[in-house]
């Protein structure tokens, strides 16, 4: 009976890890495509405004 049950929590726990690496692929995914577009736009970050030399 301990059996079934620890297999069916690790089959739990197994399900739940592989949606949570989906989750996080798919978030890294996302912020890789809007660095992405943000770099082919040409437009400057923040930063890079303020460090400008001013003429």
């Amino acid at each position: 009976m301990t059996d079934v049950k620890s297999q069916q929590k690790a089959d739990r726990l197994k399900a739940a890890l592989k949606e949570n690496l989906k989750r996080r692929k798919a978030q890294a995914r996302g912020r890789q495509a809007v660095r992405m577009s943000g770099t082919e736009s040409g437009s400057l970050s923040v930063s890079a405004e303020r460090d400008k030399p001013s003429d």
